[in-house]
C-alpha cells in the first residue's frame, strides 16, 4: 500500500542491465531510431595529436598525416554529463492496486531505479515530485545525497495518500508538473515521466512537444492489471474514482470486453500521441517486480558500466 524508504535505498543494488541511452540490445524498445529520438551523450572533438599505439585507427586523420608524413589521429572527448529530470506521480489516482502494490509504489520504485542507474553512471538526477496539490523541485545534482532528498520526497507525498484524507482529485496538476519542467529543463535534459497519465488532453500534448524540441523524454505509464481486464469471476464489483461510484456485472461478458476495449483504445491513443514525437512508452504494471520489468523492456546490458 505505501513505499517504504529502506525498500527504495535497497533498489540500488538492482540498479543494473539496462540503459536510458540509444546503444540497445537490439530487442530494446528503445533500440533503432524507429523507436525513439534519444540522443544520449556524443564525442566533442579535443585535438590532433601524433598516433600512439593503441590508438582507434578509424579516428587516424589522413589529410594531417599526409601532409606531416607522419601519422596523426584526432582525439576526441565525451560531451558533459545529460542532466536526468524524473517527474513522479504520486496523485490520488495513483492511490489504486489490485494485486501486489498501488500504482504510487510502482511508481516510487520506478522513480528509485531511475535515480540510482543515472547516479551510478555519473550523471546529475533531480525531480518533480507531484500530487493533487503541490509540486515539490529538486534540482539535478551528482551525489548520493540528491537520490536521497528525491526519494525522501517521494516517500513524504506517497504516505500522505488515503482514501480518508478528502483529498480532492486534480487531473490538471499532469499539465502543472509538465509547464515547470518545460521551463527547468531548457537543453539536453532527459526528462523521465513516470505516472498514470491521468488527465492528460491536448494541453499535455503541447506540454510534452515543447519540451520535446530540446530535450529527450521517456514514459513509464503506471497502470494496474484491473484497469486493463476486469475479472471473468465475482459477480458485482463496485469501482470509483474518489468521488463518483458506479457498479459493473463483471459475469457479464461484453462489459468485460467493453472495459478492455477501453483500456486498450486509450492506450493505443496514448502511444499515438507520443509516437508522433519520437517519446517512447514503457508500460509498467503493479504486479511485477519493476526493475525485471525495465530490464525486460530496455534490454539486459549485463557487464554495461556506463549507458
Amino acid at each position: 500500500v505505501y513505499a517504504y524508504l529502506d525498500d527504495l535505498i535497497r533498489i540500488q543494488f538492482k540498479a543494473r542491465g539496462f540503459s536510458f541511452l540509444p546503444r540497445q540490445p537490439i530487442h530494446s524498445l528503445l533500440a533503432g531510431r524507429h523507436a525513439s529520438r534519444l540522443r544520449g551523450r556524443g564525442l566533442n572533438f579535443e585535438e590532433i595529436r601524433r598516433y600512439l599505439p593503441g590508438d582507434d585507427v578509424r579516428n587516424i586523420d589522413w589529410k594531417v598525416t599526409a601532409r606531416t608524413q607522419k601519422a596523426h589521429t584526432r582525439i576526441f572527448t565525451e560531451e558533459r554529463e545529460r542532466p536526468v529530470l524524473l517527474l513522479v506521480d504520486q496523485r490520488v489516482s495513483m492511490f489504486f492496486g489490485s494485486q501486489a502494490a498501488m500504482k504510487s509504489v510502482t511508481a516510487a520504485e520506478a522513480a528509485a531505479l531511475g535515480a540510482w542507474r543515472v547516479l551510478d553512471v555519473g550523471d546529475r538526477v533531480g525531480a518533480l515530485v507531484f500530487n493533487d496539490s503541490d509540486i515539490t523541485e529538486i534540482k539535478p545534482h551528482r551525489s548520493p545525497k540528491r537520490v536521497m532528498q528525491i526519494l525522501q520526497a517521494v516517500i513524504d507525498m506517497n504516505h500522505a495518500l488515503s482514501i480518508d484524507a478528502g483529498i480532492t482529485p486534480a487531473p490538471d496538476m499532469l499539465n502543472q508538473a509538465l509547464k515547470k519542467a518545460a521551463y527547468l529543463a531548457k537543453h539536453d535534459y532527459l526528462i523521465v515521466i513516470i505516472s498514470d497519465l491521468d488527465g492528460a488532453d491536448s494541453e499535455s500534448e503541447r506540454w510534452v512537444s515543447r519540451i520535446a524540441r530540446h530535450n529527450d523524454l521517456i514514459v513509464c505509464l503506471i497502470f494496474d492489471p484491473l484497469e486493463a481486464q476486469l475479472p471473468s469471476e465475482g459477480g458485482r464489483l463496485v469501482i470509483s474514482d474518489g468521488e463518483f461510484q458506479l457498479e459493473l456485472d463483471t459475469s457479464s461478458g461484453k462489459v468485460r470486453r467493453d472495459f478492455a476495449e477501453n483500456f486498450d483504445q486509450a492506450l493505443q491513443d496514448t502511444k499515438a500521441w507520443l509516437s508522433r514525437r519520437g517519446i517512447p512508452i514503457l508500460p509498467l504494471d503493479t504486479s511485477g517486480d519493476v526493475a525485471s520489468q525495465v530490464r525486460r523492456i530496455l534490454g539486459h546490458t549485463s557487464g554495461t558500466r556506463r549507458g
